[in-house]
Parts: structure tokens; sequence; C-alpha cells
């Protein structure tokens, strides 16, 4: 009765009328949201979403970056897409992802966590947080690390003494192919493992082996198209085997860290620190003892922030440094002068970071293998964390944003052969080494890699020092042209299942 006599004052005959017109200007208004609002507000165009799965036909979810790399030949640098029913701003080429990252550090300075990466981290941690936390933990992180030695002569000696031990696992193999993933994988994440626990593992292990194993498959899972869908429609999750997966790895990580974890509290010295876990817990004991409460510096924030520097450090820079053993097999004239370079500068003593200003050819060999290799192509995805205009179109608050690596390691106006293996992009006319505006593999900005300076370090002495030793060919009935450069993809690019010879120098 009261509804009937308040639609008195509305020109509909009925309660159906007035729902059917409030019904039509719903719509109108969702109209006017989805099409005029784009373009009243500037947003960045892009090519036109169906319902609920937007632009999923239009994607190459095996190879993303691909697929989007040609689209911003068509919208331009600054484009739309939906990912299902989330939308993403995509950044492409030099020159806008470098004002983006750098000139905006605040705006694109969020990171866009992947429900996959929230279930696993829960906000903890450094690669996969924000706000507080993320800036303590970062700060906690980079200061440690420059501390034990990052871009010091403190890492330095690590890495060479990892070094030995690598050549002599590659020695033990006598020339025969072997795949180079598990060894070259070992001997990177024990440069993390003794700057985060203050000591290395020995390659047979079980406990390590198991450690390292499971890093690298999450990583290729959390790439996976079942794990984009995942990330897209999460009510899929029951269903996706590659999630279960993730999930009881992430589990079975946490038991080992903590374990970890307890063994060195219980033999913690307060007035020394072998390593940044046992940075962690004095500050944590320090800010309990002072009557902190809530305190950032807590297990699940090690816990994460210990394996986030295990999985990611040991990734991206293990693959760079097989994709670097790959292309000596696949180009042996390049190989040939590396070799001949260290010979004339080195000899046979051991290779030191400050060698590197004199070895202008193998510089650039390592420079061009990280542009290549091209490890992160979307990069870690970022998050809008204001509403702001960029370039004249409107970016809101929340938009996951993924400022596109492999459109600025491949723009065609930065780059003279962008597709191709040419060390030549880092030398000048004289042969001597030249740095490139657009070599930001590491990205840039507030969220720039924190071990950048010891992953450079990692590669450029890991390289050296296996190419002083080893010469690398295919397999036996193997040529150079039958190795397969096309990578497998998943969170990073890393090289196909293959094998190679390290057959040792003579004279070496």
């Amino acid at each position: 009765m009261f509804l009937t006599q308040d639609l008195a004052f509305f020109p509909f005959s009925s309660p159906t009328s007035f729902l059917c017109a409030a019904l039509f200007l719903l719509v109108l208004c969702l109209f006017y949201r989805f099409f005029i609002s784009q373009e009243t507000l500037k947003e960045p165009p892009g090519p036109r979403p169906l319902p609920l799965v937007g632009n999923l036909l239009h994607i190459d979810l095996k190879r993303p970056h691909k697929t989007l790399c040609e689209l911003s030949k068509k919208y331009g640098s600054v484009f739309t897409v939906h990912f299902g029913t989330n939308k993403v701003v995509v950044l492409a080429g030099y020159k806008t992802v470098k004002e983006a990252l750098v000139s905006y550090p605040e705006e694109f300075g969020d990171r866009y966590v992947a429900p996959i990466f929230h279930d696993i981290t829960k906000g903890h941690g450094i690669l996969f947080s924000n706000g507080d936390s993320w800036k303590e933990m970062r700060r906690f992180t980079l200061s440690t690390l420059r501390d034990f030695g990052m871009g010091k002569r403190m890492a330095e000696e690590k890495i060479i003494e990892e070094g030995y031990h690598l050549i002599k696992a590659f020695e033990e193999l006598e020339g025969k192919p072997f795949d180079t993933a598990s060894l070259v994988n070992y001997a990177i994440s024990n440069i993390i493992t003794a700057i985060v626990y203050g000591h290395r593992f020995e390659y047979s292990d079980p406990q390590f082996i198991d450690m390292v194993r499971r890093a690298n498959d999450m990583i290729q899972r959390a790439g996976s198209t079942s794990i984009q869908l995942y990330n897209l429609f999460p009510w899929l999750g029951r269903w996706i085997n590659n999630k279960r997966v993730i999930l009881k790895d992430s589990e079975h990580n946490i038991r080992d860290v903590s374990d970890l974890i307890s063994h060195l509290k219980a033999t913690l010295n307060p007035g020394y620190c072998r390593g940044l876990v046992d940075c962690f817990l004095i500050r944590q004991q320090k800010e309990e003892d002072s009557g902190v409460v809530d305190t950032l510096y807590n297990l699940r924030n090690l816990i994460s922030t210990v394996t986030n520097l295990f999985s990611a450090g040991t990734d991206t820079t293990a693959s760079t440094l097989r994709w670097g053993l790959l292309l000596m097999a696949k180009y042996p004239h390049v190989q040939d002068q590396v070799q001949e370079e260290l010979r004339k500068v080195i000899g046979n003593r051991q290779v030191r970071v400050d060698d590197r200003k004199n070895l202008p050819y193998t510089d650039a060999v390592i420079h061009e293998t990280m542009r290549v290799a091209n490890v992160v192509p979307l990069s870690v995805p970022r998050m809008a964390a204001r509403d702001f205009t960029f370039r004249g179109h409107f970016i809101k608050k929340g938009t996951a944003v993924f400022p596109l690596l492999t459109s600025v390691l491949a723009d065609e106006n930065e780059w003279e052969s962008p597709h191709t293996f040419n060390p030549g992009h880092f030398l000048n006319e004289h042969g001597k080494f030249v740095s490139r505006e657009a070599f930001i593999p590491f990205s840039a900005g507030r969220r720039v890699c924190l071990g950048e300076g010891l992953a450079k370090m990692d590669i450029f002495l890991f390289f050296t020092s296996l190419l002083q030793r080893f010469r690398f060919t295919p397999p036996p009935g193997v040529t150079e042209d039958e190795l397969d450069l096309t990578p497998v993809v998943g969170f990073t690019l890393t090289p196909s299942p293959h094998e190679l010879c390290a057959v040792v120098q003579e004279g070496s």
C-alpha cells in the first residue's frame, strides 16, 4: 500500500512499470560508465572487451608478452587490455616505461598482487607486498645485503669460492652431455643461502636439492595458463591442479625455512650476525624488548622475505647464466672471441670484478645475453597507487599495470638489431664497451630489483670463470643450428630443456 502511494508521485501506472524503468536506467548508467566515461576520462585505448572473458581471445596466454607487443603497434605505448574482468594498463617501449617508472615513482609504485601470490605470501615479504610492511622489509633487506657485501669484495669472495665448486662439478662430468639446470641453480642458490643463512649447502644435500627444485617448479607453474586463469577467475581454484601443487610446495618451503630459522635462533649470538636471518632475529628481539606492539619483524615476514630472495634471486640469475652458456654453444665464433680476450687479459689467474673494465667484449656479451634472455618479460606487475593522468590518459587507483620489459629490450627505436644476438649493441666503433639507456632488465624506479648488484656480480664472475676453464659445445650429433633458443614460458623465461658438453680447455 505504501509503495503504491509512493509511486503515485511518479508517472508510472504500476510498480512493474517503475521497476522496468529503473532497470532501464541502470543499464543506461552501466553503458555510460563502460563506454562513454572511458572517452570522457580519456582512459588508455585498447581492444573492446567481451563480457566476462574480456580480451582473452586476443591474447596468447602461453606467451602474453608477444601478444601485448603486437597490440602496442595498434593501440600505442599506453593501452588497456582486459584479462577477464580485470582491467590492465600496459606500458610499451623504452621511453614510456622509463618515464612511468622513474618520473612517476609513487603513482606506479604499488605492487599488483595476483591471487596465487596472495595465497602464498598473504601480503608479507618484499616481492608481493605493499604499504608500511613492504617499505620496512625492503629497507631492512637492502641494508643487510649491503652489509654482507652486495656489490663489494665480501660477496665477490663468496661467488669465487662457489665458482670453484661449480667448476669441480662440471669437471666430474668429463665432457659428457648434461643439463645445465641443476648445477647452475645450485651454485646461484648457494650465494643467496650464504648471505641469508651464513653457510652454503653441498650439491648432494637432499634438503637443498628439494628446496631448489620446489622454488624453480613454483615459478614455472605460476606462469602457466591454468594459473593465469585462476588469477582471473579465482572461483576456478578448486579444479586447478597447478594451484594445489604450488600451495603444497609453499607449505613445504615454509616448514624447511622455519626449521633452518629455528636452528639459527638456537645458536644466535646477539653480538655477531652470520647472515640476514641473524640480523632479523636480533632486530626482532630488540623491538620486543622495547615493548613494540605488532612489530613488522615477525616470523611470517622473515619466512616470506627469505623465500622471496631464495626463489626470485636464484631463478632469474641462474636462467641468465644458462642462457649465456647456451648462446656460447650456439654461436662458437662469439665464444672464441670471449675466450681469446680472457686469455690475453687474464691468463690463468682468477677473474675479479675489477677486471670488467678491461674485458669490453666479454662485458658486451654478458649484457647482450641479459637483453636477449629477457628473463622477466612483463616485469613484476605494478598497480596504480592513486588516480592520476599519464601521457594524457586517465589511470584509476588500483588498476594493474604491466611495464612490458620485452618491448624495452627489443625496442626497434633503441636497438640496431633487436631480435638477434648481437654483442655489438654494447660496443662502439673502437671496440670499447658502451652502456645503453634502454638496458633495464632489472626494471626501474622504486620497485627496481634490489638484488641487481649481486646478480650482475654473480653472472660476470661465474660466466668468465666457466669460459676460462671450459669450451661449451652441443652434444655429439647435434649441430649449433639445432640448439633451440625457444624459451620455456613460466613466470620467467628459461631455456628449453637441453644438454651441453663442458670440455676442459688445454692449458686452462
